[in-house]
């Protein structure tokens, strides 16, 4: 059949082929075009007169999607027209005449005539508005799954905080040295500053990393918690970094840190002077950059957190050992908070012992009303090397003992006028005080911590400093110095 014949086959559907909103190609068996839609031109920009009569692979279908090239042998069209099997296709894209690609559906149906095959029909359509809104639906339903893992991630966080019913009781306090520290809260807390908690364990490091938060502009997000002594380096890299899946044995799924967690909210970083070398870099890297890569991956992933960090450890002399970077020390020493233990502090304790009290009776199902007096006395003549924590232990023991409204605190002999701090003292100590019975034990400390004071070239710190060979924390240290009157002699 001629080109003649075929196009007066298909020309009685002229006024309806031109009426639809789908692009209309009618083909020979050799494909080419023998009739153009209306609707075909307005998407394609070539006019009907430009392709008439020519192969319509070599406009459309030159190439793929991709740029590659493609054959006529594996057009789908140019199939049909051969062996008469329609054909539906939805992933393949058209060019136009000024060189730019959309996407198509389209579908290619033979022509038969004594059924014998004459050409094919394709219809096609524009399709670019439904790729967009698919590849748009994609992302919205990427977001939604990445918040509701967001979500659950820190509901899990939340609920296991909240487990642990924590109290601001080591934060309350009449004494200057607390007025002036939670004044320096205050102050803090509603800048991005980094912040530096030092103090011996049990002084209310984390209640004070709390306060900030909750002053601060981030309140209504998370602060997310690390204890870095709890992990082990490999295993801390991917606690803080997060990891992706088969990143390692046991990496069954993509796991977010507790950088992502605490993303525009606030990341709380425990026992920092614990970390190793390695992750002291990489910390010091999302320090400076707010950004990361997950464990086996290589996506950055920015973040914008506030950094809270504490120790009980001498930083500054773990720097002099050559134990933790200089760099990050400065990086986190921006603005240092120093935690007083509770015996530079016992005027507090009456109001700390109501507060505990307070609490656990709400706890132990107890009516305690009162402490006292002799009790009392006895609490604020310990030395309490656990701080506030080692308090509410003790008041805690001594309420599920009791059955009376008024508590009494048995204490251990240990546990009365300072003697526990004893074992803190050397042999050598030991004997001082057998030889100086005529002393009171505060001299015979003062006279002892002088000499080793003298020993270490009045070096506090470090590992040939005197806290050292005290058994004591260099904060302690300066603090027993200040109760006793401790000076170093003007040269």
């Amino acid at each position: 059949m001629t080109a003649a014949n075929l196009k007066q086959l298909l020309a009685n559907s002229d006024l309806l082929l031109n009426a639809v909103g789908e692009g209309v190609y009618g083909f020979d068996t050799q494909g080419n075009a023998i009739f153009i839609n209306a609707a075909a031109e307005r998407m394609t920009g070539w006019d009907a007169s430009e392709l008439l009569g020519k192969n319509i692979h070599q406009y459309h279908h030159h190439t793929r999607a991709d740029g590659s090239p493609y054959p006529a042998c594996e057009c789908n069209i140019y199939a049909t027209a051969q062996d008469g099997i329609s054909r539906q296709i939805s992933d393949e894209v058209f060019w136009r005449k000024d060189g730019s690609a959309f996407p198509v559906e389209y579908t290619s149906t033979a022509v038969f005539h004594n059924n014998k095959v004459i050409g094919a029909v394709a219809v096609f359509r524009d399709v670019t508005e439904q790729k967009n809104n698919e590849q748009a639906l994609q992302i919205a339903l990427k977001k939604i799954q990445s918040l509701t893992e967001q979500l659950q991630a820190e509901n899990h966080y939340l609920q296991s905080e909240l487990k642990q019913q924590w109290t601001a009781s080591s934060l309350t306090g009449n004494s200057l040295i607390m007025q002036r520290l939670v004044s320096q809260i205050k102050l803090v807390a509603n800048t991005n500053s980094t912040v530096l908690i030092l103090g011996e364990n049990g002084t209310g490091k984390e209640l004070a990393a709390r306060q900030l938060h909750a002053h601060s502009n981030r309140a209504k997000k998370p602060m997310i918690k690390v204890n870095c002594a709890a992990f082990t380096p490999s295993l801390l890299e991917s606690e803080l970094f997060g990891h992706e899946k088969g990143a390692f044995t046991g990496a069954n799924e993509t796991r977010k840190g507790k950088f992502e967690l605490a993303n525009h909210g606030t990341l709380f970083l425990d026992e920092v002077g614990e970390l190793s070398l390695e992750a002291q870099s990489k910390l010091l890297r999302v320090i400076q950059e707010q950004e990361f890569e997950r464990v086996g991956g290589n996506k950055t992933i920015k973040v914008d957190i506030r950094l809270i960090a504490a120790t009980n450890r001498d930083l500054k002399a773990m720097v002099d050992n050559g134990e933790f970077r200089m760099d990050l020390f400065y990086r986190l020493n921006v603005f240092p908070l120093e935690m007083p233990p509770l015996r530079a502090r016992v005027d507090d304790i009456p109001l700390l012992c109501e507060q505990i009290i307070e609490r656990l009776n709400r706890k132990l199902a107890k009516q305690v009303t009162a402490i006292s007096k002799d009790s009392l006395n006895a609490l604020t003549g310990y030395h309490w090397p656990g701080n506030v924590r080692e308090l509410q232990n003790i008041i805690e023991r001594a309420m599920i003992l009791s059955t009376s409204s008024e508590l009494n605190l048995a204490l251990p002999n240990e546990h009365i006028h300072g003697s526990t701090t004893a074992p803190q003292f050397s042999i050598q100590q030991s004997t001082a005080i057998n030889n100086t019975i005529d002393q009171t034990l505060d001299e015979v400390q003062a006279n002892y911590i002088r000499q080793v004071l003298e020993k270490c070239q009045w070096r506090i710190g470090g590992e040939s400093g005197a806290a050292k060979h005290l058994g004591l924390a260099d904060s302690t240290l300066r603090s027993k110095m200040q109760k006793l009157g401790i000076k170093r002699a003007s040269s």
